[in-house]
């Protein structure tokens, strides 16, 4: 294609005339990168999804497609697709004045679905329903889990900030109640994950026997207490918290951020991944994509609590993109690996598209904060952005693709599934256009 991207003309300028790449962005190119951003999420997360993904008939989000964007023929209801579907309508209506009828109605749209997915007998949200809305207990079960819940307080919150309706804010107040009323660990602080119907935790008796417990819920078992699902309770509880100014809310917010920031976060920038209940390590493998993308959550949630301890809080989330770098960051190619452990090489190579989102949009921001001092974040942001215009976007139909290889070949060619709504890469493109605008000066 004749079409180059500003971070690609840069890296050219900066292989071919060395003296240049000393050289800091300009205001200019901060500006003309925006512009490009903009341009690109209107490209590959606006058109692509929107109306496309609404369901009139049985409401919600279709979330299934194949490559070039035909609709699957099933089409379930999965709770976390349809909050991040929500959330991100909600936050398009926020962000851009222009489409700000369009998509409010799409928020509504997808906090109906979610007032649908609420268990009326027992509260609660279920983890999915069949296309026309009923339980599938044989394909989803009847079960609660963690995840799951606090997407749908996340995607609740933020149709409140995008429409001003209090009967939003009310279903993610209710939502949160039922969840820490039947969730909250009082001994040792944080969540159970895997919920009964009823709310029970679901705690085998024997935590070592666990080879035929494995949870429903996403890389559990259970009993155990997870990274994953604490951070997205770290993500929803700030949103919460934003939107009501609760002070129950705030409460288990700072809980749950010290015991992110404390507690899962370890040297030298890692996240453990799992935890027993008394929140003693369980060893496993190091998630560049969930590192990188804690270091964006840790500080959106200091900055709404107001904390006083922000050199505390920076220390280790950058510490966290900082370990990225180091051991998952190809820098011949572009793009953060999959997975690795703390000093080796990593051992999975995969380049997935959501952990590239989150890279872009934690490196632009300590890029703002260490300028400065160091280039380095910068050139992995212009890598990265490099590697995911020319080998993970889909320049003929629209939208990223879910993987590729080392190189970039993919090896993923979903566009959307339950798992692939356009969350993680249209909250990235959002931020990092409205951050270069900031340093643009605009």
């Amino acid at each position: 294609m004749a079409y180059r991207s500003l971070a690609a003309v840069l890296i050219l300028l900066a292989l071919t005339h060395p003296c240049t790449a000393a050289d800091p962005p300009t205001r200019d190119d901060y500006r003309q990168l925006a512009d490009e951003i903009h341009r690109h999420f209107d490209a590959n997360v606006l058109r692509p999804f929107f109306p496309r993904s609404i369901d009139r008939r049985h409401g919600g989000f279709f979330a299934n497609y194949s490559p070039d964007w035909t609709p699957a023929k099933s089409q379930d209801r999965f709770l976390v697709f349809q909050s991040r579907m929500t959330w991100v309508a909600a936050q398009v209506a926020l962000r851009r004045p222009d489409l700000r009828d369009e998509y409010r109605g799409y928020a509504r749209h997808g906090l109906d679905m979610l007032r649908r997915m609420e268990d009326p007998e027992q509260g609660g949200l279920f983890w999915g329903l069949d296309e026309s809305g009923k339980i599938d207990a044989r394909k989803f079960g009847t079960f609660k889990h963690a995840y799951a819940l606090s997407f749908g307080v996340y995607a609740a919150a933020a149709v409140f900030e995008a429409t001003g309706d209090q009967a939003a804010l009310d279903f993610a107040n209710k939502q949160f109640d039922w969840f820490d009323r039947h969730a909250h660990d009082d001994k040792n602080g944080g969540y159970f994950e895997s919920l009964n119907r009823d709310g029970t935790p679901i705690r085998p008796p024997d935590l070592a026997r666990t080879l035929d417990n494995r949870s429903p819920g996403p890389d559990v078992s259970y009993g155990y207490k997870s990274m994953n699902s604490h951070i997205h309770l770290l993500e929803s509880l700030t949103a919460l918290y934003h939107a009501g100014k609760d002070p129950r809310v705030r409460q288990r917010l700072e809980e749950v951020f010290l015991i992110v920031r404390d507690r899962i976060a370890v040297e030298p920038g890692c996240l453990n991944q799992f935890f027993t209940p008394d929140w003693r390590a369980v060893p496993d493998f190091d998630s560049f994509g969930h590192d990188i993308e804690t270091t964006y959550l840790l500080l959106e949630a200091s900055e709404t609590l107001g904390r006083t301890d922000e050199d505390a809080t920076m220390k280790i989330a950058r510490r966290l993109l900082d370990h990225a770098l180091d051991w998952g960051f190809d820098w011949r190619n572009g793009g953060f690996y999959d997975k690795g452990a703390a000093f080796e090489k990593p051992h999975g190579l995969d380049k997935v598209w959501w952990t590239q989102a989150e890279g872009l949009n934690s490196l632009l921001l300590m890029h703002q904060r260490f300028g400065q001092d160091t280039d380095r974040y910068w050139k992995a942001f212009q890598l990265t952005w490099h590697f995911v215009n020319d080998h993970m976007t889909d320049q003929q139909n629209g939208g990223w693709y879910s993987t590729t290889d080392e190189s970039g070949k993919v090896t993923g060619p979903s566009k959307a599934n339950d798992w692939k709504a356009c969350y993680h890469d249209g909250r990235a493109l959002m931020n990092m256009e409205e951050r270069l605008r900031r340093m643009a000066g605009d």
